[in-house]
């Protein structure tokens, strides 16, 4: 028997593991205050749902989220009512139309290196309007790196901010700020997370 991919394993845990979320709360709202309803926005790597769908869906936001995990989409559809939810690879996305933003709160560590400037490329060809982009991801600099998370072997990859700016820059966008936060990822393990926001140019 095949197992389960990892989110799917580790499921509602992921939302119980978090410690603190202010900052990616914090973005969400600022995304709001940029947009006015009924804009599109396409949550890449939804997970959950929690926060950031939720958020805009009750905003009045029209919420696309992609993920991987159909054990986390599931979750997403409860924690989330009123998204639309589509369980597929977070690299195909070039059928979804356009969008006024887009987000990838955490997910683009998922992927190698390789892949994360041609599907930045193909976000900022997918976006209209506001062009936002907003992206979240751990302080560092690796690629598919193992790791444990929550008891599950994952891999992931990481850069620091003069990287993940420049790899920004190069898809097409202006990038508008760049923060770091120290935050509780899992109960009694701090790590340094980078919120990025950018415009397509």
């Amino acid at each position: 028997m095949v197992n389960p991919p990892p989110f799917d394993r580790i499921g509602k845990r992921y939302d119980e593991s978090f410690v603190e979320r202010d900052a990616q709360v914090a973005e969400g709202n600022w995304l709001i205050g940029q947009l006015e309803p009924p804009a599109r926005v396409l949550d890449l790597g939804c997970g959950s749902g929690l926060p950031t769908c939720k958020q805009l869906v009750d905003a009045g936001i029209d919420v696309v989220g992609v993920d991987e995990s159909a054990g986390m989409l599931a979750l997403a559809e409860e924690q989330a009512p009123g998204g639309q939810y589509l369980h597929r690879d977070l690299r195909d996305i070039a059928d979804l139309g356009e969008f006024d933003a887009a987000v990838a709160f955490f997910s683009l560590i998922m992927l190698p290196k390789e892949d994360v400037p041609p599907l930045l490329a193909q976000l900022r060809n997918q976006l209209r309007g506001p062009k936002l982009l907003q992206i979240a991801m751990v302080l560092g600099d690796f690629d598919q790196f193992p790791i444990v998370f929550m008891g599950e072997p994952i891999a992931v990859t990481a850069y620091p901010p003069d990287d993940l700016t420049h790899v920004v820059e190069r898809a097409g966008f202006e990038c508008l700020e760049l923060s770091e936060v120290k935050a509780e990822a899992e109960r009694n393990r701090l790590e340094v997370q980078l919120f990025l926001r950018a415009k397509g140019n």
